[in-house]
């Protein structure tokens, strides 16, 4: 009930001439003292709102608090910012959109209530106007903050804040620093929501950041600016180096999660040269802006694995883009001794097993080399890779599962399944498909592999119950050939007698 409601109460009681409805409705000096502080309260609060629009006398915003908010300040504060951004002279607006960052940067409540109370739109609306770059960036930096969470990210959606961003990244009064801070809000807002992700690559998204991401590595021949007015690529050629790095790590990071789980935006990111780019940056770069752009690799090709369509056109083995990606991806594996670069190189080469032909044997030698690296996470992630070249899901499964044993992977699985827990899962699944496949081979007589998935079986089942039908098969059939061996064995023996 509101205190005009409560006040009328009390009027209409008040009024009555009858005796006895008085005597029924009676008020004590208790109700009319609870409705003066009522009163009062109200009063407060109009006070404080008439000085919330009264910028001459007070600039930069309200930080007294109305007796409404008496019990949550913050609110108090979210709504003199808002107001102030609304209100006040550009240089307050910029000092109140920084204290919103510095509000909202380690405290979801504090997003939660600036957003509820329609703080979104006002910063929207500065990164629209443009009125000067230092507002825009500050804008952005207060929503990179706030969108933490899909449901925020979903509130500047629908906001139609997708246009308004990727217009920052496109047109040609853009400074670079605005667009770096575009980048980062984009790669923000992708990595939380795939509906934003979506709605960036639908707003063309991909290209601007595709294109400074390549900055000064072809000259400007490869570099399409056909969709940005002017020379726009001049101010980015006379940046400095610093500059220029901070920019291409920030559209790395925002083309690697808007390639995340996305069909659409992995295939516009491989046209135009996109494999290309990345490629070349993986061998150029270092450090975070290398795994950046082999993290996009790998998150193209996770998707590419379930897509037929975009394995065939982005990782084509005839296409001189995709050669040049599996070169990189295979250097890193058999050079590299960070597992941050060899594991995702290894999970891209794994996705796109199926793309592979048998007789590209130089992508499996590296795989069951690394069976063997003192990092559990990469041999782990390599035994996940060969298991997708060895199974039956891939066409070419049984020439490719003769090459992993031919490289000498048996005895390594072997070992793994014995002495590491953290492997033995899918080191199981793979020595399965390698005996269902290759079972007369003499390197799984020579490691006595059925005697280790007999000695096994009863663990691996207990631990994973999926195992058993696989384990079954796969038991079964080794014990098939070497019954059909030792008799064949015997006849020969006998016969030659």
């Amino acid at each position: 009930m509101t205190v005009v409601q409560v006040c009328n109460r009390y009027v209409r009681k008040c009024k009555r001439r009858n005796i006895f409805r008085r005597l029924l409705s009676i008020s004590n000096a208790g109700d009319f003292r609870r409705l003066i502080n009522l009163l009062d309260s109200s009063i407060g609060d109009m006070r404080w709102l008439l000085r919330i629009f009264d910028y001459e006398g007070s600039r930069g915003g309200i930080l007294s608090l109305p007796p409404i908010a008496s019990d949550d300040p913050i609110l108090a504060w979210v709504w003199s910012f808002i107001a102030t951004i609304y209100m006040a002279e550009l240089p307050e607006i910029i000092e109140a959109v920084n204290e919103i960052a510095a509000l909202v940067q380690d405290n979801d409540r504090n997003k939660k209530i600036f957003v509820e109370e329609g703080g979104v739109t006002p910063l929207l609306k500065m990164i629209k106007d443009r009125t000067t770059t230092e507002a825009q960036i500050a804008a952005m930096r207060a929503l990179y903050m706030l969108c933490n969470n899909e449901e925020r990210v979903r509130v500047v959606v629908n906001e139609s804040g997708i246009e308004i961003v990727v217009q920052i990244l496109v047109l040609l009064v853009s400074p670079i620093r605005a667009q770096i801070q575009a980048a980062k809000l984009v790669a923000r807002m992708a990595e939380h929501d795939p509906i934003a992700r979506e709605e960036f690559g639908r707003e063309n998204a991909i290209r601007p950041l595709m294109n400074y991401l390549a900055l000064d590595m072809f000259g400007t021949g490869r570099i399409d600016y056909s969709n940005r007015p002017g020379n726009s690529g001049k101010e980015k050629e006379n940046a400095s180096p610093e500059l220029k790095m901070e920019l291409k790590f920030a559209c790395s990071e925002a083309v690697r999660m808007l390639a995340r789980g996305s069909v659409s935006n992995g295939r516009m990111i491989s046209e135009s040269y996109g494999l290309s780019y990345l490629a070349k940056l993986v061998e150029k770069e270092h450090g975070e802006l290398q795994v950046n752009c082999l993290m996009t690799i790998m998150e193209i090709a996770v998707v590419a694995e379930f897509d037929t369509d975009l394995r065939r056109a982005a990782f084509k083995t005839s296409s001189p883009d995709a050669k040049a990606v599996v070169d990189q991806l295979l250097r890193l594996i058999e050079s590299s001794d960070n597992p941050a670069l060899q594991i995702p190189a290894i999970k891209a080469i794994g996705s796109l097993a199926r793309t592979f032909p048998a007789k590209e044997i130089r992508i499996i030698s590296p795989l069951v080399a690394q069976l063997e690296n003192g990092n559990q996470d990469v041999a782990a992630e390599a035994t996940i890779s060969l298991q997708k070249f060895a199974s039956p899901d891939n066409f070419l499964h049984a020439e490719h599962s003769k090459t992993i044993v031919g490289f000498g992977a048996i005895p390594t699985l072997i070992r793994l399944l014995r002495n590491n827990p953290r492997i033995r899962f899918h080191g199981s699944v793979l020595l399965c498909y390698l005996a269902l496949h290759v079972c007369d081979h003499k390197a799984l007589e020579k490691a006595r592999v059925l005697t280790a998935l007999q000695g096994a079986e009863h663990t691996l089942v207990a631990q994973h119950p999926e195992l058993r039908e696989l384990l079954s098969q796969a038991i079964y059939q080794l014990t098939l050939y070497h019954t059909w061996n030792n008799s064949y064995r015997q006849s020969y023996v006998g016969l030659d007698g």
